[in-house]
């Protein structure tokens, strides 16, 4: 057997994840109950369809699922697969609460993505879906109290 040269190395049996578009499932595990899931993506890259130069974005993911929650791995996988694509603020953010809505059909989605400085400006971007029909629980308000900390 070759000895690998010193440019070359020997490729994994499991190579690295790849940049994917499509999104993995599960079952809900309670879809009796409204709960809130919230992925937040701090790094998230694509460029500038117009200059080519990078942009990066905070995005935060609430939803509520109905039967199916994606998988967090493939979650990951779709995200990568836009940073070497152009893409315009709008265009990305509402792109991907559509492949999330097809994946999912989630009872309600939101997602913030917060685009960092280009040219001195910030530009924050908003899309949301719910499921036709869907209505949430009354938010419940709980009584405040003091931090305890067991100290005196």
């Amino acid at each position: 057997m070759a000895k690998p040269s010193a440019t070359s190395r020997p490729v994994p049996a499991t190579p690295p994840s790849a940049p994917s578009k499509e999104l993995q499932v599960f079952p809900n595990p309670t879809p009796k109950r409204d709960y809130a899931i919230q992925f937040q993506i701090p790094e998230f890259t694509c460029h500038c369809p117009l200059t080519g130069q990078p942009d990066f974005a905070h995005l935060t993911i609430d939803m509520v699922a109905d039967k199916l929650c994606v998988e967090l791995k493939s979650l990951k996988m779709y995200m990568w697969s836009y940073r070497n694509e152009g893409a315009f603020h709008e265009k990305v953010t509402n792109d991907i609460v559509d492949d999330i809505v097809r994946a999912t059909d989630p009872r309600f989605i939101r997602l913030t993505a917060k685009w960092y400085v280009r040219g001195g400006i910030y530009t924050n971007v908003v899309a949301e879906h719910r499921q036709k029909g869907w209505k949430p629980q009354p938010r419940i308000e709980m009584p405040a109290h003091e931090r305890a900390s067991g100290m005196l």
